[in-house]
């Protein structure tokens, strides 16, 4: 949230009755106490495994790699993608002391290699430290299955949950191996 956004929401909270913004406040703290991670996907999750991670209907033969479930409700909006995902909970950033050990990529990797999949698309966004945690993440997991790339119609430095369902649908029909 940017500054001007934390500043409207606050101003708009001031306004509102002393009841509803306590009510508002005890929404949030059971949110937090009640949300946790997928132990599966590490997506989002009031169960021990999301939705997604039960849902039987969907192919269990592909894994989509995203960097954290912002990037998953985005993809779910396409209504393209049936397969599982995995949450990497970031991407590196050694200026904020992100690295491998940070994110949740040695489950990923566990996940791969114990599964015959027939594939693993990347989906993570085309910055520099999204393009550096894909490389690496690739490397790692090429041994064990196909590694695709989402296409980008979306620009360089942009962020996969403020694209339009359309461009990530034809990002996600338009991915190519990992090289």
């Amino acid at each position: 949230m940017g500054p001007k956004t934390a500043q409207r929401l606050a101003l708009h909270i001031l306004k509102r009755p002393e009841a509803e913004v306590e009510a508002l406040a005890q929404a949030l703290i059971e949110a937090k106490k009640k949300i946790g991670l997928c132990q599966i996907c590490f997506h989002l999750s009031a169960e021990p495994v999301c939705s997604i991670c039960r849902d039987r209907n969907r192919d269990e033969m592909i894994i989509c790699v995203v960097s954290d479930s912002r990037d998953v409700i985005a993809l779910e909006k396409t209504r393209e993608y049936r397969g599982k995902y995995h949450v990497l909970g970031g991407v590196f950033s050694p200026m904020e002391g992100i690295g491998p050990e940070q994110l949740n990529i040695q489950p990923l990797v566990k996940r791969v290699s114990q599964q015959q999949l027939k594939e693993v698309i990347l989906a993570i966004s085309p910055t520099v430290e999204g393009e550096t945690t894909t490389f690496y993440v690739g490397q790692l997991l090429k041994p064990f299955t196909k590694v695709t790339q989402i296409a980008f119609g979306l620009p360089m430095g942009g962020d996969l949950e403020y694209a339009d369902e359309v461009t990530l649908a034809r990002a996600l029909e338009g991915r190519r191996e990992l090289e």
